[in-house]
């Protein structure tokens, strides 16, 4: 097979791993070496870095040949597809074309399970030897640890990658058991284990020692499959509360279950994507992250699932009414967070802007606050927003309204929640 012809099946192979994001490391230049990483460098594909770059990852496949038989991939042994398969100087070769070429600034190297995971994890270190030895690459990579590898090989996949990350995939062992039956729970956290450990005891002897090999410095991360079985949002919430606790990592990626392959056990081709549902995974996901919240605050057993037409946040707001209204010019930064249409950067605004002066809801907006959300849950001075008067019903119908964004941002709406505070 001609080298292009690889390659338009491993990187078309390669689209449903979603677990590719920003670096969050940087390594400058280096004499005698190609190429650098930076911390703004982002993207799977093409994506934007922090200062506006348009960036690219090249996004492939070792091989997609694979002796497992996942009922959920397109990449499974009895699936009738294309095979193909690169060797380590062939996809290094490719690399370091592109590179040179500007096509790309990095790669995200994955693979389907050739032989075995041992031999398929020597085939992407003898890449990655190749890269970074012989052609002195010295940008940015992400490998995928293959779950039921080597201790011994993962440690050498770590010293030549970036970041790697080990997919889980289904958010239950009965799942694995059932879709993905060569795959069990403990080799796939028996690696998350080693990187968590061995990339906290790099970084603790980079304290000491200036030149000790950095292991994966910029962490690892994972991805969960939704909607491919019938787990809920609290049990997918609650594993990523976990997996963020227990192996601190940097990510977990959510990839809406794309019917590819006929089977009994799973959704019908003609089924479209949860797209929607997997966007309010990310939003929930983010209030974990950055926003103080437990899994347990956003769902339940009694409501396992989120609202589609409401954002986490919000719905959180309406299951809890005695936390509301917030008064902004009293509220510490905590508290701020939990308003929706208040984030981070505009609850420090507000914090460092209310000491020289008190805030209306009209210096909100300049704060960057997103007022047509925020207005219902929030005082100034002591006053709501003019004009506003609600019930609990129809605040529900307007803030689903603003999410579809069917209304004008600056409109007023008579509507709303909190009848016991006028």
């Amino acid at each position: 097979m001609e080298l292009l012809d690889k390659l338009a099946v491993l990187t078309d192979a390669a689209k449903y791993d979603a677990a590719c994001t920003s670096s969050g490391v940087r390594r400058g230049f280096q004499p005698g070496k190609i190429g650098n990483t930076t911390s703004s460098i982002a993207g799977c594909c093409h994506s934007f870095s922090a200062d506006g770059r348009c960036i690219t990852l090249l996004k492939v496949l070792l091989t997609n040949c694979c002796v497992y038989d996942c009922k959920y991939c397109v990449n499974r042994r009895s699936n009738d597809t294309r095979r193909a398969s690169f060797t380590p100087k062939e996809l290094a070769d490719l690399t370091i074309g592109f590179y040179r070429r500007n096509y790309i600034e990095g790669l995200f190297l994955s693979s389907g399970v050739l032989r075995n995971p041992d031999y398929t994890t020597e085939q992407m270190i003898c890449c990655l030897r190749i890269l970074r030895q012989k052609y002195g690459f010295n940008g940015y990579i992400h490998a995928k640890a293959i779950p039921g590898t080597s201790p011994e090989l993962v440690q050498q996949l770590g010293l030549l990658a970036d970041r790697l990350s080990v997919n889980i995939e289904l958010p239950s062992e009965q799942g694995l058991q059932t879709l993905a039956p060569d795959k069990n729970k403990r080799a796939i956290f028996a690696p998350m284990r080693q990187i968590r450990d061995q990339t906290r005891q790099s970084t603790e002897e980079l304290t000491k020692y200036k030149h000790t090999p950095s292991f994966a410095p910029a962490g690892q991360s994972t991805q969960l499959i939704v909607g491919a079985t019938a787990d809920s949002d609290w049990h997918i919430l609650h594993l990523t509360e976990s997996l963020y606790d227990r192996y601190q990592l940097k990510r977990v990626f959510y990839s809406a279950y794309v019917p590819v392959v006929e089977n009994t056990l799973l959704p019908s081709l003609d089924t479209k994507p949860p797209l929607l549902r997997e966007h309010r995974l990310y939003q929930a996901d983010w209030l974990l992250r950055f926003y103080g919240f437990r899994a347990n605050e956003l769902l339940d057993e009694r409501h396992p699932d989120f609202n589609p037409l409401l954002d986490p946040k919000c719905h959180w707001a309406l299951n809890h009414p005695e936390f509301f209204p917030v008064e902004i010019m009293r509220a510490d930064y905590e508290t701020l967070l939990r308003v929706p249409g208040i984030g981070p950067i505009s609850a420090r605004r507000i914090i460092s802007a209310r000491r020289v002066s008190h805030l209306r809801h009209e210096d909100l907006k300049k704060l960057g606050v997103v007022l047509k959300r925020a207005q219902y849950f929030v005082t100034c001075c002591g006053k709501m927003r003019s004009g506003l008067q609600f019930s609990d019903t129809t605040l529900v119908q307007q803030l689903e309204a603003v999410e579809r964004g069917q209304l004008p941002s600056g409109e007023m709406q008579q509507l709303s929640l909190f009848d016991t505070v006028g």
